[in-house]
């Protein structure tokens, strides 16, 4: 991942060359909507803050008059793994105007600024989906119901929050992907289905994996949908669990794949496979977030709380940056940086000023 960015900074650096330091040429480029830092750009060459050792992704930024800028964003390590728990001093926050040859630090008294983790604005859906056919209900219910009950347990929030919701869903050999329990911010609902489930609850012993992977992938998008209406920004995940390989035959692997590849990037994909009888590279692609495996039944609650702690991190790695700018007019850079333990990140974005005025909050 480190070789890769270097060559975008690298890239950006040869683009910007003519232009660095010069505030009308660089408020003028678009964002870049892809990559590791997301609706971002690097940073400056004038700011000289080095290589970036923690990635910054922007998933969504707007203003609101009088003068407010929110940006909101991930932070990760260079391998990808999420960075939870980080406080507002470790962050500095430049801007550049119109009128500025690079960025100035901006003032905390005037800016009246905050970095909130979890902010009310903010939702995250998890779907946990099990596969309950005849090979499971056969030889592992029981502790497939202990994991699935510490992995509730690992990712809900001790007190109930509306911000954080699970839905549980199973599959067998059908083509449906069955509601165990709708949506909830109840733990002690999602915990009393699993402890509910019975061994006569299917009736095709079959595996319908893909067909799963598609039909939670396309639930995940209409809950992101949903939940990030009115100005929210949301997140979710989808948890896939299975003993085997698909045995329907209903939809191909092409197709479980492109669903899962071509979802919004603000969903997170991982799978947990039980036993030697699974495909170990195809629940690795579709886990893309991440993967892991129990060899015997008697490590799936180990396997389960792993996924579990990837999931509540990743939840606790997006942030919001709301700020008043003292800006009124034009296209203006931004640039957020967060350091942490002697290594630092940084993500640059611009937003628009105009119409921007006093009494902000």
């Amino acid at each position: 991942m480190k070789s890769y960015f270097n060559l975008l900074v690298l890239f950006c650096a040869i683009s910007l060359f003519v232009s660095c330091g010069n505030a009308d040429d660089d408020v003028n480029f678009g964002l870049n909507t892809g990559g590791d830092l997301g609706e971002g750009k690097p940073v400056d060459d004038c700011l000289e803050l080095g290589e970036n050792d923690l990635i910054l992704s922007i998933q969504d930024q707007y203003t609101t008059e009088p003068g407010k800028v929110s940006v909101f964003f991930k932070v990760s390590d260079a391998d990808g793994n999420p960075v939870p728990g980080l406080t507002a001093d470790e962050f500095t926050i430049y801007e550049q105007g119109q009128n500025d040859a690079c960025f100035n630090t901006i003032s905390k008294s005037e800016a009246n600024s905050r970095i909130s983790p979890n902010s009310q604005i903010f939702s995250n859906n998890t779907l946990l989906v099990l596969d309950l056919s005849n090979s499971v209900l056969s030889s592992s219910l029981d502790e497939l119901k202990t994991a699935s009950a510490s992995f509730i347990e690992n990712v809900m929030p001790a007190t109930t929050q509306e911000s954080y919701k699970m839905a549980i869903y199973w599959f067998d050999g059908e083509d449906v992907l069955h509601e165990l329990n709708p949506l909830t911010s109840e733990k002690a609902e999602l915990t009393a289905a699993v402890e509910g489930i019975t061994v006569d609850i299917s009736n095709d012993p079959s595996t319908d994996l893909y067909g799963a992977v598609i039909k939670s992938t396309d639930i995940a998008s209409n809950l992101l949908a949903e939940s990030t209406k009115g100005e929210k920004i949301g997140a979710a995940s989808v948890v896939i669990f299975t003993d085997g390989t698909d045995q329907a035959s209903r939809f191909t692997q092409q197709a479980a794949q492109k669903k899962v590849d071509t979802a919004n990037p603000n969903i997170s994909f991982f799978t947990i496979g039980l036993g030697a009888e699974i495909d170990t590279q195809v629940l690795t692609d579709i886990g893309k977030t991440s993967s892991v495996v129990a060899n015997n039944k008697e490590e799936l609650e180990t396997t389960f709380n792993n996924i579990s702690e990837l999931v509540s991190l990743r939840a606790s790695s997006f942030y919001l940056f709301e700020y008043c700018s003292p800006k009124r007019s034009g296209d203006n850079n931004l640039a957020i940086q967060v350091t942490k333990g002697g290594v630092q990140g940084a993500v640059q974005t611009k937003f628009n000023a105009t119409g921007f005025s006093g009494g902000c909050e």
